[in-house]
């Protein structure tokens, strides 16, 4: 499978870019990929802080990924 033949699912969006890479990290710690969604945005034009930066997993670790994820929300 290509990487763009994968089914991509939004698990977690911000907009601070550190929380995005703290998630991914999470999420890599438990061996789940996944992909920054307008990382560089901000810096091009600027619209991070209304449209938000996403995280996004393959849709057959969404659950799991969210599951991870939510342990942590406070």
């Amino acid at each position: 499978m290509k990487p763009e033949d994968k089914q991509l699912r939004i698990v977690f969006r911000t907009t601070f870019i550190h929380e995005i890479h703290l998630a991914k990290a999470k999420l890599a710690s438990k061996n789940i990929r996944s992909y920054i969604i307008d990382e560089n945005i901000n810096y091009t034009i600027g619209t991070a802080f209304i449209e938000d930066y996403k995280l996004m997993v393959d849709v057959s670790e969404f659950d799991k990924a969210l599951s991870i994820l939510s342990l942590y929300k406070t």
